[in-house]
């Protein structure tokens, strides 16, 4: 017993700190918040050149559920912050945004505030979790073709959703994904899109097949069908049947208008 009683303090300090060493490493494999919303909203990259910006790159295409969110044009260095909480809209503060201008006026520029519609379509251009602050920012810029807004502007802004304090550490990527969700959906467009692009394939198909359904029609006009021909022959002249009736050595071939009868391989009635 004594030597057992050994034996087990030696080995529970061992296990114990197995446990201890292998619990940080579980916990370093398990992807971030920040990871797990990265992976759900590709951002979309931004580019420039002498004719102005432009999507390079485009990212998930959002819709926006609730009007409020005030932007800038994407070539002004000013970004507004908006904020969502408890399931209102809060635009930067007005006199902010009248002091933003007149700073630009004393520099020869003009701001141009935008208050996006409800409906509008924009890409995330980043995320950033504030676990400290209970806060996630998505930075936004307007899909001004899906707009159709002529000329192009880019409008952006920050977004930043505010959760209730100590909760954001708590919350699951769902949790956090469905209250986006509340304000910046993800759109249906693209799969849309996707499948109006495979109904149009498909209608090609159709049409193909409506073309071959033509060719089959001129092909069963009824030439000339005798007893005693083969089933190559019939083929030859009415197409491929719709379906085919097989009882052995007797074979029934079935048309939209007509049945073919064959035995042993050869034409013995049609009906």
């Amino acid at each position: 017993m004594r030597q057992t009683s050994l034996l087990l303090k030696a080995v529970i300090p061992g296990v114990a700190f197995a446990i201890t060493a292998l619990v940080p490493c579980l916990l370093a494999q398990a992807p971030t918040l920040q990871e797990q919303l990265a992976a759900q909203y590709k951002l979309a990259k931004m580019g420039s050149d002498t004719s102005g910006y432009s999507v390079t790159e485009e990212g998930t295409l959002l819709a926006i559920q609730k009007g409020g969110l005030m932007g800038v044009p994407y070539s002004d260095t000013t970004v507004l912050a908006d904020k969502y909480e408890g399931g209102t809209v809060k635009p930067p503060n007005a006199l902010l945004s009248k002091g933003l201008g007149f700073g630009m006026k004393k520099f020869g520029k003009e701001q141009t505030t935008k208050l996006f519609a409800k409906g509008d379509k924009v890409y995330p251009t980043k995320i950033d979790v504030s676990l400290e602050k209970d806060t996630v920012t998505m930075g936004i810029v307007a899909c001004d073709t899906c707009n159709k807004t002529d000329p192009p502007t880019y409008n952006k802004a920050n977004v930043v959703f505010a959760f209730p304090k100590g909760s954001l550490a708590k919350a699951s990527a769902g949790d956090v994904e469905d209250t986006i969700g509340q304000l910046l959906a993800i759109s249906e467009d693209t799969q849309q899109a996707g499948d109006q692009g495979g109904g149009q394939q498909q209608g090609g198909d159709q049409g193909q097949k409506g073309g071959g359904g033509q060719q089959q029609e001129q092909q069963a006009e009824p030439q000339s069908i005798e007893k005693g021909m083969s089933t190559d022959q019939v083929q030859a002249a009415l197409g491929k049947p719709e379906k085919i009736v097989n009882l052995g050595p007797k074979q029934i071939y079935v048309y939209k208008d007509l049945k073919v009868t064959f035995l042993n391989g050869r034409v013995f009635d049609v009906q």
